[in-house]
């Protein structure tokens, strides 16, 4: 039995040994990379226990399908050039760029080797002297730290590999780009020079990349605690394991509004329930309310701010709700990239507390403008009196402010309702209303069940941005139309709730405060 435990052992150290060469030999992409400067083990993980890490979600993966469309789009600027694709492994991309250099055509997705590092540039640029420029693409709008850190290690590993690299840039959205026909690819996209700051960046990158390999080589996952670089510059994909011992205690410090770096304070002395936080330790009202509520699981309610709140509105009460849509490259004519554009509002009329009030539901058909139509439909069904009630208001308004902007006839109109909008978010952010159940949320879907017992848990759609990407996925692609139908419906059941929601909301608020709105 001893001998048959030996050869395990033995057979168990040989392949950590194979492991750790394999590791030594591991190419650190330009992701990997970025991961690495963010967490080293986020970085190990990736090369060591990659079943350990989540495919990314459907919002994660709509920010990458975005992100390749406008890589996309980039490419229509560099007319003649040629993409590396992936289809035969890492090798062969290597390959087929050093034989596609000697073209000196623009080159899509570039790949080399060096050092251990390997990179794939958006676009290798050829200029004069037999030179390249190094353009990264990113759908955000300006330049961030991580990718001047992104664009710093190409360059270490395309100059290592023996490429003339004259200038860096980053290609980023144009904010102020206003859509007006047909897309114009040279005025959506900026392509900003960072050499310098590149430069100076790449210093670090050999000693950074050696500690990296040093890390991916190790036989143990490297022991790091949870901290601001779990979010920074991307949610981590590992908060779920990571977060575990935090998370395992529903009402934790960072659930607290607004506590910022006091929550990290609180942690490193060892407190993370609220529950555990010293009574000495300096709170803000709201946060105290907070914990005070979770100590003695009782309802905070302040009866005389809620009156006055409720006192302010004024039947027939117009309860609305709209569900957007956004892109980098703008879809509609007269609009922005990354615009808020209106694809569904739901509208409930309550003409008393007691009545049941109507529903009225607008659901963009694709075809029209839909700031246009949104409007126009709202002008119509929304009478000279009452108050008009949404939860955070601000982007109520803010979506009308810009819609109105491509119907210039309708702006006395939004100017004199504005005036009637309420926002029931008020209560809640001001905390004249707290209970346990919301753990530090005052978002409505917190807020609803809390209040009423009501919940988005049985919907098919149960957020914006599940709404939005269906929206644009059974409107902009080829769905069966049975399946686009479906969607339709559950946009309609969701977007409906919302403003049902509020009004439920209401008259709980009512019964708290012994009064009802006139």
């Amino acid at each position: 039995m001893k001998k048959r435990t030996g050869v395990l052992k033995l057979a168990a150290c040989l392949d950590c040994a194979q492991s750790r060469r394999q590791m030594a030999k591991a190419f650190i992409s330009k992701s990997k990379y970025l991961a690495g400067l963010q967490c080293a083990k986020l970085l190990w993980t990736h090369y060591n226990a990659r079943q350990l890490l989540p495919a990314p979600d459907a919002s994660t993966q709509a920010i990458f399908d975005q992100g390749h469309v406008v890589g996309e789009l980039a490419q229509s600027l560099y007319p003649g050039g040629v993409e590396v694709t992936m289809d035969r492994g890492i090798d062969q991309t290597i390959k087929d760029t050093q034989a596609l250099l000697q073209a000196r055509k623009p080159i899509f997705e570039g790949s080399l080797n060096y050092g251990g590092v390997y990179a794939r540039a958006d676009v290798l640029n050829p200029v004069a002297g037999g030179k390249w420029d190094i353009i990264e693409v990113k759908s955000s709008t300006s330049v961030k730290d991580v990718n001047v850190a992104d664009l710093a290690v190409q360059r270490y590993c395309y100059e290592g590999a023996g490429l003339k690299i004259r200038r860096c840039y980053l290609m980023h959205i144009n904010r102020d780009y206003v859509r007006k026909g047909d897309i114009d690819a040279s005025k959506l996209l900026i392509a900003e020079d960072v050499t310098g700051i590149v430069d100076e960046r790449m210093q670090e990158v050999a000693s950074e990349i050696t500690a990296m390999q040093r890390t991916i080589a190790k036989k143990a996952c490297p022991a790091v605690d949870i901290g601001p670089h779990c979010s920074d510059p991307y949610d981590c994909p590992m908060t779920s394991l990571c977060w575990a011992h935090v998370q395992k205690h529903e009402r934790n410090v960072f659930t607290l509004p607004r506590i910022g770096g006091k929550a990290w304070d609180l942690y490193k002395t060892g407190v993370i329930a609220n529950s555990e936080i010293p009574s000495a330790f300096s709170l803000g009202s709201n946060q105290a309310i907070q914990v005070e509520a979770e100590r003695t699981e009782t309802r905070h309610v302040e009866p005389v701010n809620i009156a006055e709140f409720l006192g302010g509105l004024k039947f027939p009460l117009y309860l609305l709700d709209f569900e957007t849509f956004q892109a980098a490259i703008p879809m509609l004519e007269n609009s922005k990239p990354y615009q808020q554009l209106p694809f569904q509002f739901s509208l409930h009329v309550a003409a008393d507390m007691k009545a049941k009030p109507k529903h009225h539901a607008w659901l963009w058909d694709g075809d029209g403008d839909p700031r246009q139509l949104m409007l126009a439909e709202l002008k119509r069904l929304i009478g000279p009196r009452g108050s008009i009630v949404s939860y955070n208001a601000v982007f109520e308004k803010g979506i009308m402010k810009t819609a109105v902007e491509s119907v210039k006839s309708m702006k006395p109109w939004l100017k004199k309702i504005n005036s009637r909008v309420v926002d029931l978010l008020v209560p809640f952010r001001k905390f004249w209303v707290y209970d346990p159940s919301q753990l530090g949320s005052a978002s409505m879907k917190v807020v609803l069940p809390a209040l009423t017992g009501k919940s988005y848990s049985d919907m098919e759609i149960s957020d914006g941005g599940m709404a939005s990407r269906e929206f644009l996925r059974v409107m902009f692609t080829d769905v069966d139309p049975e399946e686009r139908r479906r969607v339709r419906s559950d946009l309609e059941a969701y977007c409906g709730l919302d403003t049902l929601g509020m009004l439920d909301i209401l008259q709980a608020l009512s019964s708290m405060a012994g009064r009802r709105p006139r």
